[in-house]
Order: C-alpha cells, then structure tokens, then sequence
C-alpha cells in the first residue's frame, strides 16, 4: 500500500530517477555510440514525464508530513520540467558532438530532482536536503566548458558562495528550531511569536533564499556565472533555478512572513526596491548579452518579490503565471543567443548589429522574446508584469507601484538598444545565416507560441488560479 502510494503521489521523482538510471547503464556500458540516440532517447523520457506530471496527479502526503503534493505543486513541477525540456531542446546542436552528453543530463536532472523535492517539502530537513541535491550538480555544470578559464571561475564562485549562503540559511533553520521545537512547516508557522531569535532565524532564512535568487544584495555572483558557465546552464540557472526557489518561496517563507511583525513588510520593500534599481543601473552598462540577462534577471525578480510582498493567494498566482511566462521569454532569447554563440562564438550585444539582414526569423525570435522581457504589449510578457503588479497594490502602498513602473520605463532603454543593433546599426560582417536543426527549431516555435499564446489568451491567468485552487 506505501509502494502505491509512493508511485502515485512521487510520480514526477520516480520519473526523473529512472531517467537517471538508464543514463547511468547506457554510460556504463558504452551505449549508445551516437550522442543523436542518447539525446533523443532523454528527450522522449522528459515529454513523457511531463505527460504524467501534469495529468496523472493527486493530493496526499508521505512520511508522516515531510513529503506533500497537490495540484498546484503537480503544476509547478510541471513547469520546471517544461522549461528543462526546452533547454534540452535547444542544447542539441551543442552536446551532439560532446563527449560528455551523458554526464551533462545526469547532473542537469539531479539538480531537478533536488528542485522537486524542495517544492514538496513539508519540513525543514527534506527542504534543506532537496537545497543542497539541487545547488552542487550546478557548480559542476557551470565548469562544464572544461577547457574555459571562465567556466572553471564560474563554478568556484557558485560553490563558494552557496556553500556560504546554505550554511547561513542551516544556521537560521537552527535557530527556528530551537525556538519552536519543530521543523515542520505548518507547525512553525503557528509558533512564530516574534521574538528576537526568531526574527533573527528568518533573516538568515531569508539570506538563503535571497541568494538563490539573485535578489540585491546577495546577487554579486550572478553575472560572473552567467558569463563564464555554457549558455545551457546560463538558461536553467536564469528560469529552472529562479522558478523553483519562487515555488518555494511561496509555501515556505511566505508563512513565516505573515506571521511575522510588519516591519517585515519594510524590509521586503527595501529589498525590491535596491533589487529593482541595481538589477537596471547595471544592465544599461553591460555588452557580453550573457551578462546583460544576468542584471536582466535581478531586476525582473524584484517584480516578483513586489507581487510576494502581497502575502496573499493573488500574489502567489501572479507570481507562478508570471515564472511560466518568464521561461518562454528568456529562454526564446537564450536559444537564439546559443545558436549564435555555437556557430560563430560571438557573444556581446554589438555583435548583433545587422542580425536582420542575415537572419530575419531569428531577429524577430529574438526581438519578440526581448518585447517580452520588456513587458511590451501585447506580448504574455506585459500580462504577467501587470499581474505582479496589481497583486503588489493590493498593500495599498503607491511609492513602490509607482517606483516599479519608472523602472519598467527604464528598462526600455537597455531592452531597446538590443532591438536597435538588431534591426539599425550597420554591419559589413554581420552574423551569418543560422542552421539550426529540427530540435533547436521546435524549441523556439515552443517560446514563440507560447509567448503570443499566453499574451492574447485571457483565460491563462484564470487557468493558473482555477488549477491552484485559489
């Protein structure tokens, strides 16, 4: 009865594992001997998964609390596996001449599978495990240009630095349940009286996942990773990594914050405030368009944290919508600057002047998919910022709304000077025409559909909020 429990209920787990499973056999034994099979078979397993996923699941919990799952966690799930289908997708041109393919889907998956685990966590110690499953495969990814002196760099920052910020983030789980007796979710939130050690707890809780997203001022190691790790990792870094800890966010902090004294709120605010302005101060400044989605994706995390500043089921939804939209965005730009990058090496914004005139499909890709980072309508790009942003009002407080849209506008002056490249400034040598394959292709029109699809269907923010039983 447990084992049919457990096959029911971890479905999304039991999927990624035996993935994992036959990428290890096929790698011990030496099979296949073309990487075209291995990518393809995995590729078929992770449609499959996600097929599953998203319709053959249930609510229930396991092991006496610590493992939960509902429909709103199956959809969550179900999005991170999207977004790692389509980066898998769009890497296919670069690992199918790389000798360790196989190697590079056992890490990726592993880091999904901490991910899982951290979404449907009920306490504590799963979450905190999940965390660390999820963080090391990725110092190993991002050094998995083995030959670079920036992917080796890359990787030391990202273990570091998380080494550091898991250890602060342990210490104030400690704490918390040193004060509460209890490292239960639901139990802890209902102990949180708002005394010192307490408020202490959160804050290097807080830390943790501040780190993890990138949020001003825990967001120093972002840009140097962004640059130095494959275009790959930038992307499952940039939406996978981001997503997931939103999700958790949402079902972890997001209770201790409403339990929790209002001058809480203030803190938050300075937060989005600092995340917002430095993530745009800087992004105007950057040419390597590796660097400039890193600052891009600071500041697009200071919308979120406004919407989650709300501490409320509107907050939550618009937050979820919004990370759906965001991985068809960015990954839509990610997947023509990979292609780009594979075939020519070049990597830096003035790279880019005259990328219509040779490749007017992927200049419009790409241009479509910055409209949407930009939150220009009528792209699905300017919906889920609209939601962030009426879900941040709902406090009531018109600086930070008003603070929020100025930097929208400010915004447009750095997503703009990459349409200008793109579309004005001359070229005698400008990138020559793309052949992409079929995989690379499919995952674009994916972005692409799914951008215009979620931006004129005005049903998909309901759907979110219907499925997530809001």
């Amino acid at each position: 009865m447990i084992f049919v429990n457990m096959m029911d209920l971890m479905n999304a787990e039991l999927g990624i594992v035996i993935i994992l499973f036959i990428l290890l056999f096929m790698k011990i034994l030496g099979k296949p001997e073309s990487n075209s099979t291995l990518l393809n078979l995995t590729n078929a397993l992770l449609v499959l998964n996600l097929v599953v996923v998203l319709f053959l699941n249930s609510d229930g919990v396991l092991f006496n609390g610590m493992f939960h799952t509902n429909h709103t966690i199956a959809l969550e799930k179900g999005i991170l596996l999207f977004g790692t289908l389509i980066i898998s997708l769009q890497s296919f041109k670069w690992l199918m001449h790389h000798k360790h393919a196989a190697e590079f889907y056992i890490l990726l998956l592993s880091s999904l599978l901490g991910m899982f685990y951290m979404i449907s966590s009920g306490n504590f110690l799963i979450f905190y495990l999940g965390l660390e499953l999820a963080s090391i495969p990725l110092a190993a990814l991002a050094n998995f240009n083995l030959k670079e002196k920036k992917s080796s760099e890359a990787a030391l920052k990202l273990i570091l630095l998380s080494a550091f910020a898991s250890a602060i983030m342990l210490f104030g789980i400690s704490i918390l349940y040193g004060t509460t007796g209890t490292l239960s979710f639901s139990e802890v939130s209902l102990l949180i009286s708002g005394g010192s050690l307490q408020i202490l707890s959160i804050v290097f809780i807080f830390t943790g996942f501040a780190f993890k997203l990138s949020a001003v001022p825990f967001h120093f190691w972002t840009a140097d990773v962004y640059e130095g790790a494959p275009i790959a990792i930038t992307s499952f870094l940039s939406v996978i990594s981001k997503a997931a800890m939103v999700f958790v966010f949402i079902s972890v902090l997001s209770p201790l914050f409403v339990s929790a004294p209002a001058v809480w709120y203030m803190v938050f605010l300075i937060i989005i405030v600092l995340t917002m302005a430095f993530g745009n101060l800087f992004a105007i400044r950057q040419n390597n368009i590796k660097r400039f989605i890193a600052f891009s994706s600071i500041t697009q995390v200071g919308y979120i944290l406004l919407a989650l500043s709300a501490g409320n089921k509107p907050g939550a939804a618009a937050a979820i919508y919004f990370m759906m939209v965001y991985i068809f965005s960015n990954l839509g730009a990610l997947g023509v600057i990979s292609l780009v990058s594979a075939q020519t090496g070049l990597e830096n914004i003035s790279d880019y002047r005259g990328f219509y005139k040779t490749n007017p499909v992927y200049a419009w890709i790409l241009s479509i998919s910055i409209f949407s980072l930009a939150g220009i309508p009528p792209t699905a790009g300017f919906f889920g910022k609209m939601f962030l942003v009426i879900a941040g009002a709902s406090k009531g407080n018109s600086m930070i709304i008003a603070f929020a849209s100025l930097n929208m506008v400010v915004s447009l002056y750095y997503y703009l000077k990459i349409i200008k490249a793109i579309f004005i400034d001359p070229n005698d040598s400008p990138v020559p025409a793309l052949k992409p394959g079929f995989s690379i292709a499919a995952g674009l029109a994916v972005c692409m559909f799914g951008i215009i699809f979620t931006g004129f269907a005005g049903g998909f923010y309901d759907y979110v909020i219907k499925t997530c039983g809001f």
